[in-house]
């Protein structure tokens, strides 16, 4: 026999404390009724406690007490098994970790905010296959598709800006990462989650969103960082910004247009990341889920155990409801 909800039993131990009060609530009775009139006089009104009935109504209250306790922690046992299907789609989460996107236009910064993003992400996602990129000047599939979301947080925290060496941002080399990591031998329905400040250096990002659009893959883009931009802090902690050679600050701005451009032509939706949950909402929800078709992802036969909390349920109302009709006085006839 196992239990579903163990924890319960605890209160088991309450029923010591029902006797003693029971014990009280009697006596504190039987005082209050003598103050009223005498022994005699409250045998002829009232009737003359049966103590035998006393103690069996108590004994059926406690025992009824039990049964529902016993019933509330969920007792099992036996078992048969079920065939499951876990259905979602694939979707590869593509996050930037070039320079630019430690800029400070959004708090604390880009990538942080960008991390965050994935990590609340995770929490709406139902039952979707997963996957991680980082890119900057290249991309590398940190994490290949998985139902492990453990996994996918464990990689994430692990970005930084110098996990790449090469700098830049790529967009057409995270966009083509993220379609090798696909099997497109499966008929599941695929996504891309970018996550970037959209500054594409290589010029590539169009080219391969048509290239993901003629396979069927769609699109979503979170813009990270602001269209107004800010300075870009200089890597290893020395303090200041990066300037060009000219000795001018080089300005990081945020490039909506670029993603939107990339997010509709492959059908996506492009949100620019804010303080909130709407845009997870906008994306997931009102994206990501109403644009596509979740297919069986994984399937397989679980153990499903027996609940047989019923039959005490039941006993535990017989219980009180013979208590109900035992009779704790016996009226004395006159005589």
């Amino acid at each position: 026999m196992t239990f579903a909800h163990p924890w319960v039993l605890h209160f088991s131990w309450s029923l010591p404390l029902v006797v003693v009060a029971l014990i009280f609530y009697n006596r504190q009775k039987e005082r209050d009724m003598r103050r009223l009139a005498d022994l005699e006089l409250l045998s002829r009104l009232t009737g003359r406690v049966q103590k035998g009935n006393r103690f069996l109504k108590g004994f059926l209250l406690l025992t009824a007490l039990a049964l529902m306790i016993f019933a509330l922690a969920g007792p099992r046992w036996g078992s048969h098994f079920e065939e499951v299907t876990q259905k979602g789609i694939d979707i590869m989460i593509a996050v930037d970790v070039s320079p630019s996107m430690m800029v400070e236009d959004v708090r604390p910064n880009r990538l942080e905010r960008a991390k965050r993003e994935v990590q609340d992400f995770l929490r709406v996602v139902q039952g979707d296959r997963l996957g991680l990129v980082a890119f900057s000047g290249v991309a590398f599939v940190q994490c290949p598709l998985t139902l492990d979301y453990g996994a996918i947080k464990m990689f994430l925290n692990a970005l930084q800006p110098g996990l790449i060496p090469v700098p830049g941002t790529d967009l057409g080399a995270a966009i083509e990462t993220c379609l090798s990591a696909f099997n497109f031998k499966s008929n599941t329905d695929k996504v891309i989650l970018l996550l970037t400040d959209g500054e594409d250096n290589e010029g590539k990002g169009v080219e391969a969103a048509q290239e993901a659009a003629k396979r069927g893959v769609k699109i979503f883009v979170f813009g990270i960082g602001n269209p107004s931009g800010g300075p870009i802090p200089v890597r290893g902690g020395k303090g200041g910004f990066m300037k060009d050679r000219a000795g001018n600050l080089i300005l990081s701005r945020l490039n909506e247009t670029g993603l939107r451009k990339i997010a509709s032509m492959t059908g996506g939706t492009y949100v620019r990341s804010v303080t909130g949950d709407l845009d997870l909402d906008t994306l997931y929800f009102r994206g990501i889920k109403s644009s596509t078709e979740a297919r069986a992802l994984k399937s397989g036969k679980i153990e499903v155990h027996e609940e047989r909390f019923s039959p005490f349920v039941v006993a535990a109302f017989l219980l009180l409801l013979l208590d109900g009709m035992i009779p704790e006085r016996r009226s004395i006839e006159r005589g």
